[in-house]
């Protein structure tokens, strides 16, 4: 499904768990190689995991389906009274 969406010649690209059936070696593969794969297009990124959305440019954070946050890993892992926040520790408990 990754291959097709970036074969296609569109200017955006739009991947729902895109690495959600890989090993997570393949997994951190395609995170480093993120942005030559998808090369200058726009690409929105949905996902739970929140490591994977650490290379992110921008990201928003939805709770009960409004946008509560918007920024950058950085940014939203500052604030310590933030939903990323929560959940960036929530699942980072499990790789430490």
């Amino acid at each position: 499904m990754l291959a097709r969406a970036l074969y296609k010649n569109s200017p955006i690209v739009v991947l729902d768990e895109p690495t959600a059936a890989l090993d997570p070696i393949a997994e951190a593969e395609i995170y480093e190689k993120f942005n030559e794969i998808v090369e200058d297009k726009t690409a929105i990124y949905i996902s739970h995991r929140l490591s994977s959305c650490r290379f992110c440019d921008n990201i928003v954070v939805f709770d009960q389906g409004k946008i509560v946050q918007q920024g950058s890993h950085d940014e939203l892992v500052a604030d310590q009274n933030g939903k990323y926040y929560e959940l960036w520790h929530a699942q980072a408990q499990y790789y430490i």
